[in-house]
């Protein structure tokens, strides 16, 4: 059976890595996913991630280098799934709820493609609300 939600399944082996403090994490590789932790990089949530061979079937990985302060805790506290295959949700870029008072973002897939939230706003861009790190 295949898997029904694989951004929802890279987001939980992103912090499961985190909270159990490995250096890194691999998951299978999409489009979309490269485009999610390419933001969370950009926004200095995670160190780096780069596309690797597969070990144990066809395809590609994503290795992705998790981020952690002077004291050994990971930078991101929270991961959350916004809009899910069940019930998407789409905002209007006036529409964008701050996050944790503005300290976590918001990643949007819009018609430019996959943005932060601050992104967004400047760019007058709505679109899907994919998840929220803080």
């Amino acid at each position: 059976m295949g898997m029904t939600d694989p951004i929802a399944d890279m987001l939980t082996r992103i912090r499961n890595a985190a909270q159990a403090r490995h250096e890194s994490v691999e998951v299978p590789s999409s489009r979309i996913k490269e485009a999610i932790v390419k933001v969370l990089v950009e926004e200095g949530y995670l160190r780096e991630f780069k596309r690797v061979k597969a070990k144990d079937r066809a395809g590609e990985d994503l290795r992705i280098q998790l981020k952690f302060d002077k004291e050994n805790k990971p930078v991101i506290s929270g991961l959350k799934r916004v809009s899910r295959p069940s019930v998407r949700v789409y905002v209007g870029f006036q529409e964008i709820p701050p996050i944790r008072k503005g300290l976590g973002v918001h990643i949007l897939s819009t018609p430019k493609g996959v943005l932060a939230d601050r992104d967004a706003v400047k760019a007058k861009l709505g679109g899907e609300l994919i998840c929220s790190v803080w």
